[in-house]
């Protein structure tokens, strides 16, 4: 079994080079919360308190609890996506929320992972709550995008970014590639050796060692992770995100099960979309999600004093993240566990 401890990790032990203050909650400043304690150090180095400090003001805002799914993308470390192992402490984060709390608050950073896990996640909080809201600091990729695609609501920083939702495919190397990059190669090799046959003439040897070289099974996985992911976003907008879309906006008329279906699918295959972004990587702001992708999208700003505290507890992350030892931390009001390189700390 791991050792448990109740200690976040210290700065590489480096503790020494910077100013010790009481609190780095109090030392921040606004407009400036990361810069401003980058060069302190916290005469107590269990942060828990401090991090839930952060999450107290959030929920005095919002009035429902938050809880928190952080992963290290500040810093290169193995392990800081959505996996199978998150699935026993996040379902443990749930159960400690008060039971008389119908609606919860989620705030997510991660670079996405397993999309089969983001379903569990899913399931384990609507099992739970009738309402479930996503709050977007930074980061929130791949699967993190089509995690928060659940929610009734998504309020966005304006500093917030998702991602498209393209599974990706493991390569013989142990390389990731976008899984539709190798549905359009294919497409494309074969319209190019269609247009030669038409023409009467053999396709040339270099198109016929590229299908030579591709794996049938890479091929058929690339087909199926698309269609789970643009079918579960579908699932999630029309039963979650659509479900108090009761009329249009432009003409007061009501919206019919088939629009939201449709609307759905058209939003979740363009999020899926290698050919439209080009990139796995490509960060979707708040705009962009409203505006090709008619998405609705919370400002945290038009909330008082939101945005503030938002910024105040991510900035707290980022100075612990930024030491590059965890690489993954759950935390609420009644729950806290981090996950290290090395071992599992709890508190």
């Amino acid at each position: 079994m791991p050792k448990k401890i109740k200690k976040f990790p210290d700065a590489q032990g480096s503790a020494e080079r910077f100013k010790k203050v009481d609190s780095l909650l109090d030392a921040m400043q606004e407009g400036n919360e990361f810069g401003s304690i980058v060069s302190l150090m916290p005469t107590n180095s269990d942060l828990v308190p401090e991090l839930k400090r952060a999450i107290s003001e959030i929920e005095s805002i919002r009035n429902r609890p938050l809880i928190c799914y952080f992963a290290n993308v500040v810093r290169p470390v193995p392990d800081n996506d959505i996996q199978s192992s998150d699935d026993l402490p996040f379902n443990e984060m749930v159960s400690k929320v008060d039971t008389d709390k119908s609606s919860v608050d989620v705030m997510v950073v991660t670079p996405g992972g397993a999309g089969q896990q983001v379903s569990q996640f899913v399931n384990c909080l609507r099992a739970r709550f009738d309402e479930v809201d996503f709050i977007l600091p930074y980061m929130c990729m791949s699967a993190g995008t089509l995690w928060v695609l659940s929610g009734d609501n998504i309020w966005m920083d304006s500093r917030a970014y998702i991602g498209p939702i393209d599974p990706q495919v493991r390569l013989p190397d142990g390389r990731f590639i976008p899984a539709q990059s190798l549905i359009v190669l294919l497409q494309a090799i074969r319209k190019e050796g269609e247009e030669f046959l038409k023409k009467g003439i053999s396709p040339p040897w270099d198109l016929i060692r590229l299908i030579d070289n591709m794996d049938a099974r890479q091929v058929g996985d690339a087909i199926t992770q698309s269609d789970y992911a643009i079918k579960m976003a579908t699932e999630f907008l029309e039963k979650y995100k659509f479900k108090s879309w009761i009329t249009h906006s432009s003409t007061g008329a009501p919206v019919t099960d088939v629009e939201k279906h449709d609307r759905a699918q058209e939003i979740a295959t363009l999020f899926c979309s290698h050919d439209y972004w080009k990139s796995h990587a490509h960060g979707i702001t708040r705009g962009i999600a409203q505006n090709p992708l008619r998405l609705k999208i919370n400002e945290i700003e038009s909330v008082s004093d939101l945005e503030k505290a938002v910024r105040r507890l991510w900035a707290l992350l980022y100075w612990l993240f930024d030491r590059g030892i965890i690489s993954k931390i759950f935390i609420s009001q009644n729950y806290a566990l981090a996950r290290s390189n090395v071992i599992i700390q709890k508190g």
